[in-house]
């Protein structure tokens, strides 16, 4: 199986709102969330260039994803997001994004976002954007979202017990 193309309905069972952008996740383990936008009218400002509210949306959702993972598949939640916006990124251009740990605690963690465009050997051409993310972590779960976590164990990459290495740079 290619591992650029995931099975349709990865996505839709991660992360519905990604899904209805057209996202697609790729890898998902508590040391990297990769993915690719397809950048669509429906992703779009009025000036058919990438909205930058977008950006911040695939941000949280992944780095949200790989800080569950990293967390034993304990509940997170994000309480900063900070964006900066290099270039666009325009209607027909592809979008490839890699969530990566940089700081992994007891009870925070810091995520790196990194937006490229796609080049035309498939391969990460220019920045379009950096996120900074930061998530409180390891709160106690309720039990009526006990499961709330199984669609991610099913795709995850690598076990939750694995702690990822924040020293990595993307």
């Amino acid at each position: 199986m290619d591992h650029r193309q995931p099975p349709p309905n990865k996505t839709a069972e991660l992360d519905p709102v990604l899904h209805s952008i057209g996202f697609q996740i790729e890898e998902v383990s508590p040391s990297q969330v990769t993915g690719r936008l397809p950048v669509t009218p429906r992703c779009c400002q009025p000036f058919q260039v990438l909205h930058g509210g977008v950006s911040a949306l695939v941000a949280e959702g992944l780095a949200s994803m790989g800080a569950h993972m990293a967390s034993g598949f304990r509940r997170v939640a994000g309480v900063s997001l900070t964006i900066n916006h290099f270039r666009s990124a325009k209607v027909g251009d592809v979008v490839l994004v890699r969530a990566a740990p940089l700081h992994v605690g007891r009870s925070t963690q810091v995520w790196d976002v990194k937006l490229w465009k796609e080049d035309q050997q498939g391969k990460k051409g220019s920045q379009i954007s950096e996120s900074r993310v930061t998530l409180l972590c390891n709160l106690p779960v309720p039990d009526i979202l006990k499961h709330a976590g199984d669609a991610l164990k099913k795709y995850a990459d690598a076990p939750a017990a694995q702690k990822p290495t924040a020293t990595s740079r993307l």
